[in-house]
């Protein structure tokens, strides 16, 4: 598939000047890629807290963590490459996930499923992902790369009380 992508990470020297921290693909500890998976996960920054302190430097690497799909607090931002089925792709399985999601289509075409409906999405299409019940399918003949940001979120009481009992979210 193609890169991980490039990840440039800004910080300060010591007299409060502008560097750049770290230039390359970011590190990826966990193995949602390949065929089996029928896309690649590539984590490029996460950040727990739901408003970021913002230091330095970082005091650990934010991708040494367990893989999730979402975080359970926080921001996070992934690329995701969805595979065709020829090359092993298929669709996921519907979901909900307890977060507000932008989803940036980059290149290639994905159609998301909806309980009453689908969109096709090419490059440029943004999703604004609220709490829905979803699913993602690459029925091109190419990959579709497409950017998550996933934010941590609750959703409103009078809202919980529509959904399906038990709630299941994707975790």
């Amino acid at each position: 598939m193609s890169s991980k992508g490039r990840r440039i990470v800004t910080g300060h020297d010591e007299s409060g000047k502008s560097i750049i921290l770290s230039d390359g693909p970011p590190p990826q500890t966990h193995a949602m890629t390949g065929p089996d998976v029928g896309a690649d996960f590539v984590e490029m920054w996460n950040v727990p807290d739901a408003v970021p302190s913002l230091a330095a430097t970082e005091a650990t690497e934010p991708n040494n963590k367990p893989f999730t799909i979402m975080p359970p607090s926080g921001h996070l931002l992934r690329l995701i490459e969805l595979y065709p089925a020829s090359m092993g792709g298929h669709r996921t399985v519907m979901h909900r996930t307890r977060t507000l999601d932008y989803v940036v289509v980059i290149e290639g075409e994905v159609t998301l499923l909806l309980d009453d409906s689908e969109v096709v999405l090419g490059p440029g299409d943004v999703v604004v992902q609220r709490g829905t019940n979803h699913a993602w399918e690459n029925r091109s003949d190419s990959i579709a790369r497409c950017a998550f940001f996933h934010i941590d979120a609750t959703f409103d009481e009078a809202l919980l009380e529509t959904l399906p009992k038990p709630l299941e979210l994707m975790t």
